[in-house]
């Protein structure tokens, strides 16, 4: 159950009784009730973080927070939607004032579009690709470098969920496609731009994760040639693992662009 700032009843209980002890170190994790996201939030909390968990459902939100404390983490979960910014600043105004600070946000939350010719694509499509993948890293990442720039110690780390995408298409998905570009040249900004105030930022392109969402790939995907062929799958715990390296390096260290991918899928060659 969720109160009306979106915060997790149980989590709210939990974590007053952390105020005003040692230093720990927050995390963020968006998109996280499910996928590549639950896995990099579970991943964080087993390295010692402290994390915060968001996405549109309340219930994955809930059921990781449980799974966490019972472990012994700590988590929390607010609802919230990375297209709209009052939402995120209300989810960036709890951590403020539950923790005071944050260390490492993991952009992650994103969607595609069916894959179809540009033609058949509707406008309203489009917009719901770029508003979530585009404008929800940048919403976050804003939020994220406020917070980081005005908080003591001053800085923190920015990791957004690219895709190989990022760098080549596949048929038929020019919002994403489109999308995931446009992160890369944010990303590099943010990295730019956060020198002066220790705020780094870090994109990881992430290429033929198994979870739920993609398990239909196993299937066959359509391919530059125009067959249709299976494609081989990473495990998505390699990708948390990825996540991790990049969250535990020091500020004064940085991974501008990382690609974490199934070995052997259609991407370095000719398709």
């Amino acid at each position: 159950m969720n109160n009306e700032n979106g915060q997790s009843d149980r989590a709210t209980e939990a974590t007053r009784s952390h105020k005003g002890t040692e230093a720990r170190r927050i995390a963020l994790v968006t998109g996280a009730g499910s996928g590549i996201g639950r896995a990099a939030a579970q991943r964080l909390l087993r390295d010692g973080f402290t994390v915060v968990v968001a996405g549109r459902r309340a219930e994955p939100l809930d059921d990781f927070v449980t799974e966490a404390h019972a472990s012994g983490g700590e988590a929390l979960a607010v609802t919230a939607d990375v297209r709209d910014e009052a939402s995120v600043d209300a989810l960036f105004a709890t951590i403020e004032e539950t923790y005071g600070r944050l260390d490492v946000v993991f952009n992650n939350a994103g969607i595609n579009a069916p894959a179809v010719p540009m033609d058949e694509l509707s406008v309203e499509k489009w917009r719901d690709v770029i508003d979530t993948n585009l404008t929800g890293v940048f919403l976050c990442a804003r939020a994220a470098f406020r917070l980081m720039r005005r908080q003591s110690p001053q800085g923190g780390r920015i990791i957004n969920n690219g895709s190989i995408s990022a760098h080549a298409p596949r048929p038929f998905s020019s919002p994403y496609t489109a999308s995931k570009h446009a992160v890369l040249g944010l990303t590099k900004s943010i990295a730019l731009d956060g020198r002066a105030f220790n705020i780094v930022a870090s994109q990881i392109d992430i290429g033929n994760a198994l979870t739920e969402l993609s398990a239909r790939m196993q299937k066959g995907v359509l391919q530059a040639n125009g067959t249709t062929a299976t494609e081989p799958m990473c495990d998505v715990a390699d990708i948390a693992g990825a996540v991790s390296y990049v969250a535990n390096l020091p500020l004064s260290t940085n991974v501008l662009n990382m690609t974490v991918m199934a070995s052997n899928m259609p991407f370095v060659g000719r398709g």
